[in-house]
């Protein structure tokens, strides 16, 4: 039986700062993504994908505020859902692309995803989830004075917009992709799914937030009863003291040595320990299966138990 993977991609597969930020410029980016993703299909795996949105809904908002006096601003869960559907449109037609090229006739489809989250999520009081470009340290203070953003220094890449993170209890779509599984690549959660709180009576109502990318692809991962949940960055393997000079790459974590690093403060918050907390959420679900954060273009070696990090309940 083919196994199952649930594929989380950074916005590093999405988007290149080498490229221009237009959807030419990133439609270039994911024709080499998915050049990758169609090996994975070739090789057997069953996938899912769960993609990031952070730089492209912040843009988006942008967008509508600097034109909101000619046309109405968008609120922040619509502008979620633009992201999701043109994110979407671009994997669909660059992994179709790769597929054919390899002559296999396999569907891909994007499915708009809502995602629940709890109205009094913590998350809603301690925005962490960076969003749009980055700016400088000048630039950040004249953002948060003129328009009332929370600004933090992203990774030592610069400062960012930050948004609050809400944790994701439910994917309403979860039935329709557990229809499509076995039958197409499915792209869903874009962009962590478009957040919406639930009432009693099974009410939806989007709120302003961004789910991060990698809890709804560890849901989804446990919820379909995925064997592989592999979350797709920049590094090739998690490391600690990162960018020190006493750097150390991680080949294997188990949920014990995963818990004290995170304790120790030694991933980022909205950028690394996310991932980490993700991955260590999968296996604890259920131990026989793993979690793997690597590079994109190390995705077959990283399954291939050859490179990447490798969460395990155990040593």
């Amino acid at each position: 039986m083919a196994e199952k993977i649930v594929l989380a991609l950074g916005g590093n597969a999405l988007q290149s700062g080498k490229e221009a930020v237009t959807a030419e410029g990133q439609l270039q980016i994911v024709h080499k993504t998915c050049e990758y993703i169609a090996q994975l299909n070739e090789r057997g795996y069953e996938m899912a994908i769960v993609h990031g949105n952070g730089p492209q809904v912040g843009r988006i908002l942008l967008a509508s505020e600097t034109a909101k006096e000619i046309t109405p601003a968008m609120p922040f869960d619509v502008c979620g859902a633009m992201s999701q559907g043109y994110i979407g449109y671009h994997l669909q037609q660059a992994l179709k692309y790769a597929l054919n090229k390899r002559n296999q006739s396999f569907p891909v489809v994007t499915i708009l995803t809502q995602v629940v989250v709890d109205e009094n999520d913590p998350g809603f009081q301690n925005p962490t989830k960076p969003i749009g470009p980055f700016y400088s340290m000048e630039e950040a203070k004249k953002l948060e004075q003129e328009k009332g953003y929370v600004m933090k220094e992203d990774a030592g890449r610069g400062y960012r917009r930050v948004v609050a993170s809400p944790l994701p209890r439910k994917i309403v779509e979860l039935e329709a992709v557990k229809e499509l599984w076995p039958k197409a690549i499915v792209i869903t959660c874009g962009g962590g799914g478009i957040p919406v709180t639930e009432n009693p009576a099974g009410c939806l109502k989007g709120t302003a937030a961004v789910i991060d990318k990698d809890f709804a692809a560890e849901l989804l991962a446990e919820q379909v009863d995925a064997d592989i949940l592999m979350i797709l960055t920049e590094v090739e393997k998690v490391a600690v003291n990162y960018n020190q000079p006493d750097q150390k790459n991680l080949d294997h974590l188990s949920l014990k040595e995963a818990h004290a690093y995170c304790l120790e403060g030694q991933f980022a918050p909205g950028s690394m320990l996310p991932k980490v907390q993700a991955a260590m959420k999968f296996v604890r679900s259920n131990p026989s299966k793993r979690a793997i954060i690597t590079s994109l273009d190390k995705a077959l070696e990283a399954l291939d138990g050859k490179t990447g990090t490798v969460f395990t309940f155990n040593n």
